[in-house]
């Protein structure tokens, strides 16, 4: 899905490791193939394609997740987005900003209503043509969940597995209370600990681009079909990796106003809001 994995665990010896490495690289590598939207032959783009499939538990696990998200927050998190996500990759490679026109007409095929989930059969249905779905916003969480199942299932419990900047972990490092994680926010970096938690950080500190003089963020509004321009950064800690993904790019999208009562329907998790007026929020420990 674009990015790097990596995974660091403490093991008895190292050819037990290595099994265990490759089992769960086989993982991501496996989930990479099925939720891809830069893989022409992924499940997800051929799911697209053809409007209407039965599809694998894999995706329709981050399918569910993902509209789950978009009904609590009316559609601030959209994975039917693709079309305009599409058309701002292009603006970023070319430093070039889209016409209005091709924007409106992207967004003509977005609208996560426009999707629906069959959860007894498992058949998924794309109600127009043109439309095309981008999981980027939680399914690298997803993907690190599953990696540290199977390091789990090989017997390794102490473990940090990081999909690009979504990071699950397991049971304390020997001789620790947690692992120590560092935050990349706007006003700086914050350290935190956890155990059994993951964690997720949305914001442009890295990902943006500027055009004519004026900075984008990476993440876009599916409501305006516009990026992100006024700053801000979130980070949210939650149970799983597939909820903090999906929590963080969603509070980003609503503000701090908006997204912090969505944090009362994950009860579980904790967020830090900081914006570029330099206002920090905090919602529950953020330590785990």
């Amino acid at each position: 899905m674009g990015s790097m994995a990596r995974i660091v665990a403490y093991v008895k010896d190292q050819d037990s490791a290595r099994v265990a490495f490759r089992a769960a690289f086989a993982r991501i590598a496996e989930l990479d193939s099925i939720l891809s939207d830069y893989k022409p032959d992924s499940e997800l783009n051929k799911l697209c394609v053809a409007r209407s499939a039965i599809v694998g538990r894999d995706l329709f696990r981050v399918l569910a997740a993902s509209q789950k998200l978009a009904a609590e927050s009316d559609g601030a998190f959209d994975i039917t987005a693709g079309p305009v996500i599409r058309l701002w990759r292009e603006a970023r490679k070319s430093k070039t900003l889209p016409d209005s026109r091709a924007i409106e007409a992207a967004r003509e095929r977005t609208g996560w209503r426009k999707l629906t989930l069959d959860p007894h059969t498992r058949r998924v249905t794309l109600s127009q043509d043109g439309m095309q779905l981008d999981v980027g916003g939680i399914a690298k969480g997803y993907v690190a969940d599953e990696a540290m199942v199977v390091l789990k299932r090989h017997g390794i419990h102490s473990a940090l597995v990081a999909a690009s900047g979504d990071i699950v972990v397991s049971d304390a490092p020997p001789g620790k209370s947690g692992w120590e994680v560092t935050l990349e926010l706007l006003d700086g970096t914050r350290d935190i600990q956890l155990r059994n938690a993951a964690v997720s950080t949305a914001g442009d500190t890295e990902q943006f681009f500027e055009i004519g003089g004026k900075r984008y963020s990476h993440i876009l509004n599916p409501g305006t079909g516009m990026p992100l321009t006024a700053r801000i950064a979130v980070s949210v800690v939650a149970p799983t990796g597939i909820e903090a993904d999906g929590l963080d790019t969603t509070i980003s999208v609503l503000g701090r106003e908006k997204g912090l009562p969505l944090m009362k329907r994950h009860p579980n998790a904790s967020a830090m809001i900081v914006t570029e007026t330099g206002s920090v929020t905090t919602r529950g420990k953020l330590h785990q």
